[in-house]
């Protein structure tokens, strides 16, 4: 691909004709399922909020159920957020507080436990959070951080021994699954579908948990880039207090965005850097549209790749010793 062929605006949609395929795509497979409608697990953030809308364009606001489910690490506006979907879209929803179920489980004592090997005062008050270095600032193995905070403010950065680093998102893990548990109980009682939220940089990358908000009947956004999904969220009038928040994990106590917790760069610069890795432009092309260096770059690419490799079990399926399924046509 040429370089004068190549720029931001690769990623611009037609919006219109997106919506009208993605519903009717949402249409027919409901009625595939026979299910009446769909529960969106809405976070406050643009994926969420981008399918609930496409789901009440595909189906009607009457055939969709929205979950808010807060816990104590959420950030504050997250429920606000989070139900100004609903009430804007005109879906009913219920709020389901995570906080009792997530520490009967443990989730809080076993990650307090873990950041307690690399931080041995961490404790009651404190926040944290786990951070890698910037893949375009930093040459060689990259390893994960944990950055806490005391109740007085002074922050503290350690390295994260392995053990301790798989403790952490083994616990935390906790907070998607219960989601996803939650969202099957309501699907089930409503005889409805459940969505999952991840864009193409998420779904690609791996950045969910499986059987967690990996699982889902239907993913509406996950061939779109997060650039198209913000286009898509103009579209559908997604309230602009939503476009607005950066993306977040929102799922430790001390504020963090996705680029410092799993990808490299910026949504906008990671998707230019996965359209042009995966149709095959120079890396050197891809810098000169987005500011950086060819050698930047090409460290992108190359955690493009670990990340794929690194993450292909999230995608595969229980493996069977046969195949027994009599199913064609699924």
């Amino acid at each position: 691909m040429a370089s004068a062929v190549f720029s931001k605006d690769v990623l611009k949609l037609d919006c219109a004709a997106e919506v009208a395929k993605i519903s009717g795509i949402m249409q027919e497979y409901a009625q595939k399922c026979r299910k009446r409608g769909v529960v969106v697990a809405l976070s406050g953030g643009i994926d969420s909020s981008v399918t609930a809308a496409l789901s009440v364009v595909a189906l009607g606001s009457e055939r969709v159920f929205g979950l808010h489910m807060p816990e104590r690490d959420s950030s504050g506006e997250t429920l606000g957020l989070s139900q100004s979907i609903s009430t804007h879209f005109g879906f009913a929803s219920i709020v389901e507080e995570l906080t009792p179920i997530l520490e009967s489980v443990g989730c809080y004592a076993r990650r307090d436990e873990a950041i307690r090997s690399a931080i041995p005062e961490y404790g009651p008050g404190w926040k944290s959070k786990i951070v890698l270095p910037n893949v375009i600032e930093h040459v060689g193995f990259n390893f994960y951080s944990v950055v806490a905070q005391s109740p007085n403010g002074e922050q503290i950065k350690k390295r994260l021994p392995l053990e301790a680093y798989l403790q952490i998102v083994a616990a935390t893990n906790f907070k998607q699954r219960v989601r996803k548990m939650l969202e099957y109980y309501h699907a089930d009682r409503l005889n409805h579908l459940t969505t999952g939220t991840p864009n193409r940089l998420e779904y690609d990358q791996g950045f969910f948990v499986k059987l967690g908000d990996g699982a889902a009947d239907i993913k509406p956004i996950a061939h779109l880039y997060k650039s198209q999904v913000y286009q898509l969220a103009e579209h559908l009038g997604v309230p602009v207090e939503v476009r607005k928040r950066p993306p977040t994990t929102d799922t430790y106590s001390l504020s963090q965005g996705q680029d410092e917790f799993y990808f490299s760069l910026p949504y906008d610069q990671m998707d230019l850097c996965l359209y042009g890795k995966n149709h095959g432009v120079a890396t050197g092309v891809v810098a000169e549209a987005i500011g950086l260096t060819a050698e930047q770059v090409g460290r992108v690419y190359k955690d493009i790749d670990v990340k794929r490799r690194s993450t292909q079990y999230l995608h595969l399926k229980p493996k069977l010793m046969e195949d027994v399924s009599e199913l064609t046509g699924v």
